[in-house]
């Protein structure tokens, strides 16, 4: 980690902070719609979505814990830079065991989803607005040299890269009537998750996390 007394550290503190909480509240937002959509359409593709929106807003609280605790103590800021990655980098691996299960589950069951306009529509909008958040997060964690912010601009990329592939399975299932894409665009996601979970939780032994 860089000098924690860099002039420009606690402008950068700030701005980090702030983009966490955007994360959150987008999150929060996008992940209850999806939810709701995903169950109401049987779509194991559109809900794991909802549930990443979960897990990227659990991410973003640990680093503004991570944030606070180098504002008020300093001298643990170091130890909990660690705990921070390692914990977002296992909230990828619990998502992905879920999704993987229950993509896995559809397709033996040939569980049919429904069309939903409103997870196609959710998921285009995500594909604007996660690119943006992202950039942001990485310029900031460059700027504090914190493994921990770039494990959380990562779970933002994984998010927009979710997105592009949910979005592909439900217009297939919309317009061509190829259920299966839904689990099979669900599982695709899986081996982004595992990636960035292991990259996170051994991140300190890395020189660049991600």
């Amino acid at each position: 980690m860089s000098d924690l007394q860099t002039p420009n550290r606690d402008q950068h503190l700030t701005h980090a902070r702030l983009l966490s909480i955007v994360t959150i509240a987008w999150n929060v937002t996008e992940g209850a719609i999806a939810i709701t959509a995903g169950l109401i359409a049987h779509s194991g593709a559109l809900t794991g979505f909802g549930l990443d929106s979960g897990i990227e807003s659990i991410s973003a609280g640990v680093l503004l814990w991570r944030i606070q605790v180098e504002r008020n103590q300093p001298h643990r800021a170091e130890h909990v830079e660690r705990t921070a990655t390692r914990l977002i980098g296992v909230s990828f691996l619990l998502l992905a065991a879920y999704v993987a299960y229950d993509a896995i589950t559809s397709l033996a069951t040939r569980d049919e989803p429904e069309t939903s306009i409103i997870g196609i529509a959710l998921t285009a909008v995500s594909l604007i607005v996660m690119p943006v958040l992202a950039h942001r997060k990485r310029r900031v964690a460059s700027q504090l040299d914190s493994h921990a912010a770039q494990a959380d601009s990562a779970q933002t990329m994984v998010c927009f890269w979710l997105s592009a592939v949910v979005l592909a399975g439900l217009a297939l299932n919309a317009t061509l009537g190829w259920w299966w894409a839904d689990p099979i665009a669900a599982l695709v996601v899986v081996a982004f998750l595992i990636i960035e979970g292991r990259q996170a939780i051994t991140a300190d032994k890395l020189d660049d996390c991600c």
